[in-house]
């Protein structure tokens, strides 16, 4: 008898979320099967890309880099029904977790207005020894900040107008690939479209130099396995953290 705890299935009553990561491509590692799920349910899903991952091909330059990744990651939204995204530019992998990406991530909510926030493990690893990246810990961390902070008109007032107003309507944040998951939402009928929206960084994964890597494979292992948990064939499996602001 398996000692694996099944995973309970997120709450789906909400019509607008945020996806706040680190880099391109860090959704379509873990969340873009999920977030083709909930455009096709007539939900608004919105990306904000903390940097445009420049940094992340050795053969490129930064700025040669910055904007092959920005249109891969149009493409990828594309695949998945999603149609905003913003790129705040911030220096990728020197990302530091404090108050001033806290301010930063806080103006995004308040303008953005989301009842979910998504974002992506910021566990020190992946389960065992994968140790996580320096740049995902500190937004995730400062994600979970920014959504209180979002709610108090007293931290960063100095953004507030009659145009930008606080906003505590943030139900949970929620982080896909974390290693403490508890719960889930089936990804099977959306699994190719999540495999599609990763191919679509193909410079990317080029550039990683991993000679016959598969997407669909990758994804898979992951998917399979979380939906063994909830009970279906492919699942993308997600850590709650409940905010307490609400209406």
């Amino acid at each position: 008898m398996s000692d694996v705890e099944p995973l309970q299935p997120l709450d789906e009553t909400w019509q607008r979320a945020l996806c706040i990561v680190a880099h391109p491509d860090d959704m379509e590692f873990g969340a873009a099967a999920a977030v083709a799920r909930w455009t096709g349910q007539g939900k608004e899903v919105a990306y904000c890309l903390v940097t445009s991952g420049e940094a992340g091909i050795d053969g490129m330059t930064p700025p040669e880099c910055r904007e092959v990744r920005e249109a891969e990651q149009r493409e990828s939204c594309r695949v998945v029904g999603v149609s905003e995204i913003d790129f705040l530019g911030l220096a990728d992998g020197v990302l530091e977790y404090g108050v001033e990406l806290r301010r930063v991530l806080a103006e995004v909510v308040r303008r953005h207005r989301p009842e979910i926030v998504i974002t992506g493990n910021f566990r020190e690893t992946w389960g065992g020894r994968n140790l996580n990246q320096a740049d995902h810990i500190a937004v995730g961390r400062a994600v979970v900040d920014a959504v209180r902070d979002a709610g108090n008109r007293w931290i960063f007032p100095e953004q507030l107008s009659a145009e930008l107003e606080p906003w505590g309507g943030v139900r949970e944040v929620w982080a896909f690939g974390s290693p403490e998951s508890e719960h889930a939402v089936d990804t099977t009928d959306t699994f190719a479209a999540g495999v599609a929206s990763l191919e679509a960084h193909r410079a990317y994964i080029d550039g990683l130099g991993w000679a016959d890597w598969d997407a669909e494979e990758f994804l898979e292992g992951g998917a399979r396995a979380s939906g063994a948990r909830l009970g279906v064939k492919f699942a993308a499996a997600f850590e709650v953290f409940p905010m307490g602001w609400g209406e």
